[in-house]
């Protein structure tokens, strides 16, 4: 930078701070400071007032006509610029008429001190003020520079409560190999930090939650003892405990019938005394290869389910639980007679196991081929849990769209949805759209973004929304937007400090508590169970070391989990340990000695060790206990020719061909032994 431009951004950071610190005055006829500026800065100064330059300087955020709720922290000022500026001087002029704000920087951004924001304000209460930036170049006096601005406004209303949400790494299948690296934050929005992360290190699967209206009562999905239907429901406090006796399972409803539940979408109600939830559910989950938009999901089956907390008793919820449609993303009104919630016509994918998170190739149709599935939006009386008729929300159902995530406002007047032309969660084209809640014309909101607008929430005082979007990558961030009486909406403001660069920010949630009023969230549901979990999904993703760590844990609180040694065992093999291998091995069989999987791996491991004696031994155990299984017979077949006992291996290797006689490799072998024999 030249001697020139360093003393500009002296005297401009002088007017700075004197503006700053002197707050709102009388304008003067003309800025003493001004008057001794030589006419190189004079004219960089005199452009701030003037809005003088060529165009050619764009304020990219925050978006011209922006309304910032009174509470948040400094917004950041960001502009896009050709020009081979020495740096950038910003001028905020208000409504009043008096001095204006005066800044100086030298990148292409501007965040204002407190004290700064505070005159900002206090100044732009309801009455629009100016921002211009100028660029400012080494040129000769009086030559026009490149400038740009935008208007903003300060509200009344304040959003007042802290938000609650998840930040997730991406892509999704890493979430889902290792959850504990998953955070919940919660903080209000006047922070200039990151909120305090207040749960982390969860080792098995959290994720969506909900607030009682007063915020009393918090419920969030978990995955607890190998139960994908887990629900935890807590009353909240300074330190909320999830403790074991606070989780149910949404498996108990209709157990009897053995159709299989994972519990999706769950939804407190505002009095905290039911929740409704999506059961007997089957979606498309699955992981894809796209950073930004990593898994896709939907449901293509399930039906409304309540649960009663004083008497702990699950029912179905008549009319949203016909079969022949997929029910889910149920969602209350404020004063908890209705729920409304998307449907869609029932889809069978036709699926032989029971497993949540599914291969590409079973879900092919909807990945390639083309396949559509779109919901619509119906409202059903709740009637204390008896229901009534579904009837389909004018303005949120047809139209060749899909219509999800309904939320009512907190005054019952207006419901925000979110529109794609098709599925659900995580679609690029998802916008944001308000309607009366009786139904009537859809508005598509001013405040959505190019890129996926979605997972919204209200703030009590039904005077802002935060959303999740996109647009500035493919790590989600938060949004505000102001909505006033009439559901007119503003452009949308960027939360920047509630974001990290590593991390999504999704599903927020304003809750009804002060900042204060939830420091921790302290799992005491987590067992040894929990851990198997967490460590088979590192497993089941080739990641042995991850999975290695965790089961360990699993046997630090239970010694005795077979499952944790069998395992384990499995692991330490494929990593090299056959020593640590066996030792976990013969731990099962203490406890099974019968059993021909164990029997069978051990085998292996001591076969690699060179003692192929006693791994015929534990082979032929393993073939007493399963005579039909082809691949043990096969290896002890093998085991016995390795020892050159063609005559024993003939045996084994006949009958592993009469229960498997398409294996060629079996076929081969027996040849072998036959020829040996």
């Amino acid at each position: 930078m030249t001697r020139r431009s360093r003393r500009l951004w002296r005297i401009l950071s002088t007017l700075a701070v004197l503006v700053a610190c002197r707050g709102p005055a009388p304008a003067a006829p003309s800025s003493a400071a001004e008057a001794t500026v030589p006419a190189f800065e004079h004219t960089a100064v005199a452009a701030l007032g003037q809005g003088a330059g060529p165009a050619g300087l764009r304020l990219t955020q925050p978006l011209a006509d922006t309304v910032f709720p009174p509470d948040l922290a400094p917004p950041t000022w960001r502009w896009q610029d050709a020009t081979p500026a020495d740096g950038w001087a910003v001028r905020v002029a208000f409504a009043d008429g008096r001095e204006p704000l005066v800044a100086a920087v030298s990148g292409r951004e501007w965040t204002p001190t407190d004290a700064q924001w505070q005159v900002m304000r206090d100044r732009s209460r309801n009455a629009a003020a100016q921002v211009t930036v100028v660029a400012v170049v080494r040129q000769a006096a009086g030559k026009p520079l490149a400038s740009g601005g935008a208007a903003f406004t300060t509200s009344a209303d304040p959003v007042g409560a802290p938000l609650f949400y998840r930040e997730v790494n991406l892509p999704f299948i890493d979430a889902v190999k290792d959850p504990s690296q998953i955070r919940w934050r919660f903080g209000p929005v006047s922070s200039r930090t990151p909120p305090p992360v207040v749960l982390t290190g969860l080792p098995v699967c959290g994720n969506c939650h909900s607030f009682s209206a007063d915020g009393k009562t918090l419920g969030m999905d978990v995955d607890y003892s190998n139960d994908k239907g887990s629900y935890a429901l807590a009353d909240t406090a300074t330190e909320t405990v999830l403790s074991r006796d606070k989780v149910i399972t949404w498996s108990d409803f209709r157990r009897e019938d053995g159709t299989q539940t994972f519990g999706l979408l769950s939804s407190v109600s505002p009095d905290g005394r039911f929740v409704v939830s999506t059961v007997k559910d089957r979606s498309v989950f699955v992981a894809t290869k796209d950073l930004e938009f990593s898994q896709l999901f939907f449901p293509v089956k399930g039906v409304l389910a309540v649960y009663r907390r004083d008497t702990r008793t699950f029912a179905a919820l008549p009319g949203a639980d016909d079969p022949r449609f997929v029910q889910s993303n149920p969602s209350w009104s404020p004063d908890g007679k209705f729920i409304v919630f998307a449907r869609a016509a029932a889809y069978d994918l036709g699926l032989k196991h029971d497993k949540a998170l599914l291969e590409p190739t079973e879900v092919a149709e909807f990945l390639s081929g083309g396949r559509e599935f779109k919901f619509d939006l119906y409202r059903i009386p709740f009637n204390d849990g008896a229901g009534g008729v579904p009837e389909p929300i004018a303005g949120a159902t047809g139209g060749g769209m899909s219509h999800f995530f309904a939320r009512y406002s907190p005054d019952g007047k207006w419901i925000v949805f979110t529109q794609a032309k098709n599925f659900m969660l995580l679609q690029p084209d998802s916008t944001l759209w308000i309607l009366p809640a009786q139904g009537g014309v859809a508005r598509r909101m001013a405040c959505n973004t190019p890129r996926m607008n979605s997972w919204h929430s209200w703030s009590p005082n039904g005077r802002w929304l935060v959303f999740s979007s996109k647009a500035h990558g493919p790590y989600t961030q938060l949004f505000l937007t102001h909505i006033d009486a009439a559901g007119l909406d503003s452009p949308p403001v960027v939360l920047d400090n509630f974001t990290t660069p590593d991390r999504a920010a999704n599903i927020p949630e304003f809750v009804n508590l002060p900042p204060e009023g939830l420091r921790s969230i302290r799992d005491a549901f987590v067992d040894d169970t929990s851990w198997v979990r967490a460590a088979t999904l590192h497993f089941q993703a080739g990641d042995l070391a991850g999975a290695e760590a965790k089961f360990r844990k699993a046997l630090q609180r239970n010694p005795n989990n077979i499952e944790a040694h069998r395992l384990l065992g499995i692991a330490l093999a494929r990593q090299g340990q056959p020593q640590a291998a066996i030792e976990h091995f013969r731990a099962v069989l203490v406890a099974r000695p019968n059993d021909p999987e164990v029997h069978g791996n051990l085998a292996i491991v001591l076969a690699t060790l060179g003692d192929h004696e006693r791994a015929i031994q534990h082979l032929q155990l393993a073939v007493q206990a399963a005579p039909g299984d082809a691949t043990l017979l096969f290896n002890l077949g093998q085991a016995l020719m390795a020892r050159q006992r063609f005559a024993e291996a003939v045996a084994p290797l006949r009958k592993a061909a009469e229960a498997d006689p398409a294996s060629e490799p079996i076929q081969a072998a027996l040849a072998r032994a036959l020829a040996g024999r």
